[in-house]
């Protein structure tokens, strides 16, 4: 399967006219959503706490966090948004997927909105 991905909008839910938009590659490996840090902080993002995390080639770093809004296909949900190098390709994570209630069709190798979100 080669990458997907997606325009996806990430707005400042205390306010929400502070957006930025970018091509993300959809990771349904990782957990979080993955986002350049100087895109964050110009739309208002805070930080809200470190977490370490395990990165694809094995090592572990120590990254802030924080909230924001994700926009998908005419949906939107709520995430845990990490500040990343400022030159990272951005990634949605699998958790913003199963909230949008967005998910890769595996055969035509786009994404689909599902019929509901399960609870």
């Amino acid at each position: 399967m080669g990458a997907i991905t997606a325009e996806v909008t990430i707005t400042n839910p205390a306010d929400p006219a502070r957006h930025w938009q970018g091509e993300f590659l959809i990771d349904t490996g990782a957990i979080d959503t993955v986002v350049p840090g100087r895109r964050l902080r110009e739309i208002g993002i805070a930080t809200v706490e470190t977490r370490r995390y395990t990165l694809a080639d094995g090592s572990s770093r120590d990254l802030e966090v924080g909230g924001a809004l994700v926009g998908l296909m005419d949906g939107f949900a709520g995430v845990t948004v990490v500040f990343a190098d400022d030159n990272v390709q951005p990634l949605l994570g699998a958790t913003a997927m199963e909230s949008l209630g967005i998910e890769i069709d595996m055969n035509s190798e786009t994404l689909r909105r599902l019929p509901s979100v399960q609870l």
